[in-house]
C-alpha cells in the first residue's frame, strides 16, 4: 500500500511502512498452516473472503454495517490489534480497512477514545458478496434528457453513485483535514468572543477573515488588496452565482468559457441566465484571438492550472488577454488549484496585474475541504456595491464562527504548514498514478502532471466513446469523469482522473481496473 499518510488505529495513526510490510499476512499455526479466524464482532468470518482482497472485504463489511444501521453513528470499532488477533490477520490489514473508511468520512480515529463511526454513507453500500459489476450502475449519467441529471447536474448525479474506488477530479485529501489545528483554533476563537459577536454580521464577511485573506493573497498569489475589497462567499460556486446575477442585471447575456472547461461552471452560468460561449484551449491556454471573435463581454477562465487540461496561460496570451480587458472586457479568474504545484514555478494571478479588469475567485475547498463552503471574491470597484447587495440578499453572509477559525489558521501559519504537508502527499499520489498509467495504459497521453489534483488522459486515434469507457469502469467499481462531459466541441476521447483523495494502492488498483475496462471495449485502437 501507499506510504502516503498515516493509517488508522484505535490509538491514532500508525506507520504505513509497518503496515506495508505486514499487509495481507495471516497468523500461522505450527506446521505452517494458516489459522482460520473469526470474530463475534459483526460475525466476521474470513472463510468467504478472497485471498487477495481481504482488506476490501473487511472494509466493505464495515461500510455495509454502517449503512444498514448495525453500526450507528457514535458506535466504536474494536481496537485494530484486538480485531486482528480474533481474525488471525495482521494488524496492518485491519488498520488499512479502518483507514479506507476514515478517508471517506465514515469513521474517525480519536486517540484513546478509539475509532468511532461519525457518518453513515448517503447511499446503501453494495452487497459484500456481489461481483464487481454490482458496485455501481452500468452507465454514467447521461448529459441530456428530461430526468434528474439534466436539471441536477451530471457531476452531482455521479457523486451519489457508490463505488469501490473514486478517481473523480476535484476531490482533495479529505483524510488530511487538520482536525487538531482546527479544534484548537476554534476553542481559542470561542474563548475570545463576546455575546455581540453572535449577532448578524457584515454580509461581506467577518473583518478578521477579510484581513486574513488579504494577507494570504499577498503572500501566496501576489495580489495587493485591502480587506474592504474582499467578499467572503460560500465557495467559487457562489462567487460565480453572484457575478452571474450582477452581470445579467448589467445587460450581459453571453460569457466566454474555456473549451474544454468545467461542466459545473458552465451550468452555473446557464442557470442564472447567461449563455456560455466556447473558446478553444491549446498548449498556451485560452485562445484570445478566438475570444475577441466570439464577441462575449466577459470570460471565465482558470489561468493558473486550466481545468481539465492543466495548461498554464502563457505570457503572450496573458498580455493579449489583459489588452482585451483594458478595452472593456471583464475577466473572471477562477484561481483553480493554484497552490497545488509540484514541478513548476508559481505563476502570478491575473488579478495582481490588472485589478480593475479582473474578478478574482478562490476558496479552501481543495486545500482543506469542500464542506467548509468558504471562499473569497474580489471585484473591480464598479461592481463592488452590486456584488455586496447580491450577497446580502442571498444569505446575509457566511456563518461567522468558521470564518474566524479559518482566519486564525491563516494568521498563525497553520494553513501554510498544512499546504506543505498535503503537497507532499499529493505529489506521491500523482507519481503513483503516473507509474500506473505508464504500466497499464501506455497508449494514453497524459496532460497536466506538473500541478493540480488530477490528470487528464487522452486516447488519440481511438474508436470508442469515453463515456462508454467511464461506464465500463463504473460497472467494475471505479468512478471517473469522461472528458466529453467537459467539452462543448468535438475532440479525442479521454478521462479526467483525480489522484488526491486515495492512497497509492487504491490509485494503482483503479488504473488497473480502467485498463481492464478498456480491454473490454476492444482497446485504444
Amino acid at each position: 500500500m501507499s506510504s502516503c499518510g498515516p493509517a488508522w488505529s484505535h490509538n491514532g495513526p500508525v506507520s504505513r511502512s509497518k503496515e506495508h510490510a505486514t499487509q495481507g499476512s495471516t497468523t500461522t499455526v505450527p506446521g505452517g498452516r494458516a489459522a482460520a479466524g473469526g470474530s463475534d464482532f459483526l460475525q466476521l468470518d474470513l472463510t468467504g473472503a478472497p485471498a487477495g482482497g481481504r482488506t476490501e472485504w473487511l472494509a466493505a463489511r464495515l461500510r455495509a454495517a454502517i449503512a444498514d444501521g448495525t453500526l450507528p453513528v457514535g458506535s466504536r470499532l474494536p481496537a485494530s490489534r484486538v480485531l486482528a488477533a480474533e481474525l488471525h490477520v495482521s494488524r496492518g490489514l485491519v488498520t488499512e480497512a479502518y483507514q479506507r473508511l476514515a478517508e471517506t468520512g465514515q469513521v474517525s480515529g480519536r486517540g484513546r477514545g478509539g475509532t468511532v463511526v461519525v457518518a453513515a454513507p448517503p447511499v446503501a453500500a453494495p452487497p459484500v458478496a456481489a461481483p464487481p459489476a454490482a458496485a455501481g450502475p452500468s452507465a454514467v449519467p447521461a448529459p441530456g434528457g428530461p430526468a434528474g441529471p439534466a436539471r441536477g447536474g451530471l457531476v452531482e448525479a455521479l457523486r451519489a453513485v457508490p463505488c469501490r474506488i473514486d478517481l473523480s477530479p476535484g476531490v482533495p485529501d479529505l483524510a488530511a483535514f487538520p482536525r487538531t489545528a482546527w479544534l484548537q483554533a476554534e476553542r481559542r476563537v470561542l474563548a475570545g468572543l463576546t455575546p455581540a459577536d453572535f449577532g448578524y454580521g457584515d454580509p461581506r464577511g467577518a473583518p478578521a477573515l477579510r484581513a486574513a485573506v488579504a494577507g494570504w493573497l499577498a503572500r501566496n498569489r501576489g495580489i495587493r488588496a485591502a480587506p474592504d475589497e474582499v467578499v467572503i462567499v460560500a465557495g467559487v460556486a457562489q462567487a460565480l452565482a453572484l457575478l452571474a446575477r450582477v452581470l445579467r442585471d448589467d445587460g450581459v447575456r453571453r460569457v466566454a468559457v474555456e473549451d474544454p472547461g468545467s461542466l459545473g461552471a458552465r451550468r452555473q452560468l446557464a442557470h442564472w441566465g447567461l449563455e456560455p460561449v466556447p473558446v478553444p484551449v491549446d498548449a498556451a491556454g485560452l485562445d484570445v484571438s478566438e475570444l475577441r471573435a466570439c464577441g462575449a463581454a466577459a470570460v471565465l477562465l482558470t489561468p493558473a492550472h486550466q481545468f481539465p487540461t492543466g495548461v498554464v496561460l502563457d505570457g503572450e496570451r496573458r498580455r493579449d488577454l489583459l489588452g482585451w480587458a483594458a478595452a472593456g472586457g471583464l475577466v473572471i479568474e477562477d484561481d483553480y488549484d493554484a497552490e497545488h504545484r509540484y514541478d513548476r514555478a508559481p505563476v502570478p494571478a491575473l488579478r495582481a496585474l490588472m485589478p480593475e479588469g479582473v474578478c478574482y475567485a478562490g476558496s479552501v475547498s481543495k486545500l482543506l475541504a469542500p464542506a467548509l463552503r468558504l471562499g473569497w471574491l474580489l471585484v473591480p470597484p464598479r461592481l463592488r456595491d452590486a456584488v455586496t447587495e447580491a450577497k446580502r440578499y442571498e444569505d446575509l453572509g457566511n456563518p461567522v464562527l468558521a470564518q474566524l477559525v479559518l482566519a486564525r489558521l491563516m494568521e498563525s501559519g497553520e494553513l501554510e504548514r498544512h499546504l506543505r504537508f498535503v503537497r507532499r502527499r499529493h505529489r506521491r499520489r500523482r507519481d503513483a498514478m503516473l507509474r500506473a498509467l505508464a504500466e497499464r495504459l501506455p497508449g494514453a497521453r497524459v496532460h497536466g502532471a506538473a500541478a493540480g489534483l488530477h490528470l487528464m488522459v487522452t486516447f488519440d486515434g481511438a474508436r470508442f466513446e469515453d463515456a462508454d469507457l467511464a461506464s465500463a469502469a463504473l460497472a467494475l467499481g471505479v468512478k471517473t469523469h469522461p472528458l466529453s462531459w467537459h467539452r462543448m466541441r468535438p475532440g479525442p476521447p479521454g478521462l479526467i482522473l483525480g489522484y488526491a483523495a486515495g492512497p497509492a494502492g487504491e490509485i494503482e488498483e483503479g488504473i488497473a481496473t480502467l485498463a481492464a475496462a478498456l480491454d473490454g471495449l476492444g482497446g485504444p485502437g
